[in-house]
């Protein structure tokens, strides 16, 4: 593909785990297989989930693990401007609106928003999130690997938070913005994320621009069945010991590694990975469990 640009977007709340190691290897093989570039951002959008330093430990791991960016990381905290700016055209426009339901208040009603403030023409941002307006719900998509995959219809036609009560930005809005600044062409990403994918398309409809391509990978799942996630606790990876990890990964990711590899360097490694990948060789279930 030509001018493939990819990236991989951790959110500086810890350490990567495993979990983030195959997210970020299928992103990086799928962008180099195809002669294109892989970015870095980070998206620090939620100081209160933050861990301190947790960014530049992102940063030095990747380093450690022989996954070196191209261009400047770019950090989503320094972007409010850009992101309130959206928000104010689609204020002006009506596209967008102030909306005072809580969580509480949803739930109570079924669990998903019913548009309770879309017709109220509330004016004060305060203690109220903004909501766009969803009038064509996307309720299905195209994953490389997975073709058609299908979205909750009651999730689907929900007018989706674009900036929380607490003044927060939203993911959906944040993400779509910066893929776009960036000129990303495809995001390649867990399977965890297929769900917010509709509203990402909305969200470039909106702004009369093509949605990329998706590629979502299998999760890595405990023992229990749960995503490794920072919220549950999955431990760290091994800074000064990648080399197990990084074969675990890959074939977690569906390659057949060959047996010389226990000696072969890591830039070795990676670079046999760039030039055997392939989207057919991914499992085709949505998880898997974590190898060790």
């Amino acid at each position: 593909m030509p001018n493939y640009i990819g990236r991989f977007a951790p959110s500086p709340s810890g350490p990567l785990h495993f979990g983030s190691i195959v997210a970020a290897l299928g992103s990086y093989f799928q962008a180099k297989s195809q002669q294109g570039q892989w970015l870095v951002r980070m998206e620090d959008l939620d100081p209160p989930r933050e861990m301190q330093g947790a960014a530049t430990l992102i940063l030095k791991t990747l380093e450690a693990y022989g996954l070196h960016w191209d261009q400047d990381v770019i950090y989503q905290s320094q972007r409010h401007h850009y992101y309130q700016q959206q928000i104010d055209q689609w204020l002006d426009s009506g596209l967008a609106y102030y909306c005072q339901c809580t969580r509480k208040q949803i739930k109570q009603s079924g669990g998903f928003y019913q548009g309770h403030c879309r017709t109220l023409g509330l004016s004060s941002p305060n203690g109220c999130a903004i909501r766009l307006m969803v009038d064509e719900p996307i309720t299905q998509f195209h994953d490389q690997k997975h073709a058609t995959i299908q979205i909750q219809p009651d999730l689907a036609k929900e007018d989706f938070i674009i900036k929380r009560r607490d003044g927060l930005f939203a993911y959906n809005l944040a993400v779509v913005l910066d893929d776009i600044d960036q000129g990303i062409t495809e995001v390649v990403r867990g399977a965890d994320l297929i769900e917010p994918t509709g509203r990402q398309i909305n969200l470039y409809r909106y702004l009369n621009h093509a949605e990329v391509n998706y590629l979502h990978l299998p999760l890595a799942v405990n023992s229990h069945g749960n995503k490794l996630s920072k919220q549950n606790h999955a431990p760290a990876v091994d800074l000064d010991s990648p080399k197990p990890v990084i074969l675990f990964a890959m074939q977690f990711l569906g390659f057949t590694l060959p047996d010389d590899f226990q000696s072969a360097n890591i830039e070795h490694i990676l670079a046999w990975g760039c030039q055997h990948w392939h989207i057919n060789q991914l499992p085709n279930s949505l998880s898997a469990p974590c190898p060790f």
